[in-house]
């Protein structure tokens, strides 16, 4: 495989399986879902009524959710994942193997955080949850 496929990607497949990434984010980090929890494990405490970041803070999610959709695009291109259950391998695969050991790494290494495990639950859980709805997305539509 070399970057010459990028070329025979399905670029609207990955934007769309970009946006659902992020948006599932959205939805996954509100205070409502597991914001606050996953807040919390990383001792972060915002008064109630706070303001929050602004809008900017968004670019970083959103650029990563574009870079994973892109591998991912390339990786069901190289192991010919072709439909959804296809999809739904590669993206488990990605997210429990890469994601989610890396994130278990993280999680046991890091001393700064409070509840390391509650961290580990939430952030894992998005990407393998983001990652497989990605990677169905992009398998689905090619």
């Amino acid at each position: 495989m070399d970057l010459g496929h990028l070329g025979v990607l399905n670029w609207l497949a990955i934007a769309v399986a970009t946006l659902a990434y992020f948006a599932l984010g959205g939805v996954w980090f509100l205070p409502g879902m597991f914001g606050k929890a996953w807040s919390r494990s990383m001792g972060w405490d915002m008064p109630e009524g706070a303001e929050g970041p602004g809008a900017a803070i968004y670019i970083g999610p959103l650029l990563t959710s574009l870079v994973a959709s892109i591998a991912l695009a390339l990786l069901a291109e190289a192991t010919r994942a072709d439909g959804a259950g296809d999809g739904l391998i590669l993206g488990l695969v990605v997210g429990l193997g890469i994601a989610g050991s890396v994130l278990l790494l993280t999680a046991v290494f890091d001393p700064k955080k409070p509840e390391p495990r509650t961290w580990f639950a939430i952030t894992g859980g998005y990407h393998i949850a983001g990652l497989t709805l990605a990677s169905v997305i992009i398998s689905a539509w090619r």
